[in-house]
């Protein structure tokens, strides 16, 4: 079996080719991020200046509206849900009061 000790030629140029290998390895990420978020940025300043915010004014792609629509629908429902939970946990209250008093009287006898 060889074995490579540190400094040795078969070593340096083992580091030299891995170090050639993690150096190539992040400029291709750092070109692939690139070209990913190079159009991006490219089509967000081609879109000119707005003097209003994109929310006040609405939006002129009928699937945007849509999803806002969406969600006031949604959050009106979560609303009504929110409310009712509590009349249910009010009322479930009063029940497990009742019931409790009710087991109490079972157990130990009216005369308390």
């Amino acid at each position: 079996m060889r074995y490579d000790y540190p400094g040795s030629y078969r070593s340096i140029t083992h580091d030299l080719a891995w170090e050639m290998i993690v150096k190539l390895n992040k400029a291709m990420i750092v070109a692939g991020m690139l070209t990913v978020i190079a159009p991006v940025g490219w089509a967000q300043d081609n879109q000119g200046t707005a003097t209003v915010a994109p929310a006040e004014q609405g939006h002129s792609d009928s699937i945007v509206r849509m999803r806002h629509q969406e969600a006031a629908a949604n959050r009106a429902y979560q609303r009504k849900v929110a409310a009712a939970k509590k009349v249910y946990d009010e009322k479930k209250a009063e029940a497990k009061k009742e019931r409790d008093a009710a087991i109490a009287a079972a157990r130990y006898g009216s005369t308390q």
